[in-house]
């Protein structure tokens, strides 16, 4: 298996699932960078944000109420919460899988990087 994320999306590799939907798989982080970190992938391979097509324009935005709810599921929705989705190594991007980061409990700090 050459895709970790793919492995969780399909079972064989453990992961702590949060949610879980026909098409998204949201866990949380091995290495967590907040209170709550839980990240939300596609369940088909896309390596990165920048290779969405348009026609993955549905799936991005079931991504995105699937982070929503997960935020909604932690209690991290009336404190507030960031979204984050890294793109390639300059970006951040640890995992050539597209996935977005839930991060909340605690105070976010404004530039990010």
């Amino acid at each position: 298996m050459s895709c970790i994320f793919c492995g969780i999306a399909a079972g064989e590799v453990p992961s702590d699932t949060v949610a879980e939907g026909e098409d998204f798989v949201a866990f949380r982080d091995l290495q967590p960078q907040a209170a709550t970190h839980v990240l939300v992938i596609p369940r088909r391979h896309i390596s990165g944000i920048a290779d969405i097509i348009p026609k993955d324009g549905d799936l991005i935005g079931r991504l995105m109420v699937a982070a929503a709810d997960v935020a909604r599921g932690e209690g991290l929705a009336e404190g507030g919460y960031r979204l984050v989705v890294n793109q390639g190594e300059a970006g951040g991007q640890t995992v050539e899988h597209l996935h977005i980061h839930v991060l909340g409990g605690r105070q976010m700090r404004w530039p990010p990087g």
